[in-house]
């Protein structure tokens, strides 16, 4: 299901700065986060997302991230925009 989320998203978001931006700026939908990435990456954006009623959704591995966001690395976050 993610892949084809990333697959079909014609804005979108990956890694953590370029995502960080996008919540300062209000543009995001939905942000998908690694259950493995490092807590001091985690809890701001959870922090974020929880107090601007933003779906976040947890994925197992920033590898398994990175894959369905099409980049050969793990990444913390992704997210997509409204469009």
């Amino acid at each position: 299901m993610l892949d084809e989320t990333f697959k079909h998203a014609k804005q979108k978001t990956v890694g953590l700065k370029q995502t960080q931006r996008a919540l300062e700026k209000g543009r995001v939908r939905r942000v998908f986060i690694a259950k493995d990435a490092e807590i001091h990456v985690r809890r701001p954006v959870l922090e974020w997302c929880d107090s601007h009623n933003v779906e976040c959704i947890e994925v197992p591995t920033m590898k398994e991230l990175g894959k369905a966001c099409g980049i050969e690395v793990g990444t913390a976050v992704a997210a997509l925009l409204n469009e």
